[in-house]
């Protein structure tokens, strides 16, 4: 079996996004495909999660029973990473079954923070990124969170959640959440000079360290970044890095080569890539067989990520 039949054997939300990236399949084969996301496997089986009060585990960006920070990672199960699968998975927002879940959110869930309403977002601009592109995917107004987030880019071109807490300096992972909800409300809104300029200057922040260095010293800035997760939550690496830049579209910058050669020395004998670094919490259910073994996903969000950069270079 070739990798791509592999690819090819899987749930929906993988085959559909196989079919349009690596086949290069008709728009009606991907369209076909795509439906199945909100029927078949996982996202059919989140969609049915979902609680009566509109919200999936009782909450917002954790679950009703809430998280003590000493248990085994932070529980995935609620509302926020739930509607983050569904975006990842590619579910059509315009069917009739996500429209029903996502008004429900949008017109009962609230967040911990203060009770704002989902679609307006909250304080942190790693949260409030991820709303945005939520928000962009479902057609929903997030317009006031995007201006908040213009507000909030420092100095040094990034973002940080710990700015409240008197951080000067971005994060890398604030970082990653805010540029992928502004490029996603760009593309559907056309954006403003204000927020392109803000991406560019945010694109540059990482850029900058090639991914994954101290831009003071050329040092790894975190081991874990090297190695490659899915679903990757608020966590930031080099492949969800790379997976931004390749969904902008532009020339490959010669400052990413560093990190390419690092996604091609992944590569396995079999020509997969393996699931590194799962984020630990309480899930609604496995995606994959774990740690050490090949990755679908990573092996899907890999082999695209090369196909645009090698495309440019010729």
């Amino acid at each position: 079996m070739t990798v791509l039949d592999w690819l090819l054997d899987s749930d929906p939300a993988i085959r559909w996004q196989v079919l349009r990236d690596l086949v290069h399949a008709s728009a009606e084969v991907v369209a076909a495909g795509r439906t199945r996301v909100a029927t078949e496997g996982w996202g059919a089986r989140l969609l049915v999660l979902q609680g009566e009060d509109g919200q999936w585990a009782g909450g917002a960006c954790f679950p009703a029973e809430g998280w003590r920070r000493a248990e085994e990672g932070q529980p995935w199960t609620s509302t926020l990473p739930t509607l983050q699968l569904l975006h990842d998975f590619g579910v059509d927002p315009c069917s009739d079954r996500v429209r029903r879940a996502v008004a429900l959110v949008r017109d009962h869930c609230r967040w911990e923070h203060a009770g704002q309403p989902f679609f307006t977002g909250e304080v942190e601009p790693c949260i409030n990124g991820r709303t945005v592109t939520l928000g962009t995917y479902f057609d929903q107004d997030v317009d006031g969170v995007v201006a908040r987030l213009l507000g909030e880019q420092l100095e040094d071109g990034g973002w940080n959640c710990e700015v409240e807490k008197g951080s000067v300096r971005s994060s890398f992972a604030t970082t990653i959440n805010v540029l992928e909800g502004l490029l996603a409300h760009e593309r559907a809104t056309g954006g403003s000079a204000e927020s392109i300029a803000a991406r560019r200057r945010g694109e540059e922040y990482v850029l900058e360290r090639k991914l994954f260095r101290r831009k003071s010293t050329g040092e790894v800035v975190n081991p874990a970044w090297l190695q490659f997760s899915f679903p990757t939550r608020w966590h930031y690496d080099v492949l969800r890095a790379l997976e931004y830049f390749r969904s902008v579209g532009d020339v490959p910058d010669s400052r990413m080569d560093e990190a390419i050669d690092l996604l091609r020395s992944k590569q396995q004998p079999d020509g997969t890539w393996l699931l590194e670094n799962t984020h630990p919490g309480k899930v609604h259910f496995g995606l994959e067989e774990g740690d050490g073994r090949p990755s679908k996903w990573n092996t899907l969000r890999a082999l695209r990520v090369l196909s645009w950069y090698e495309q440019s270079a010729t």
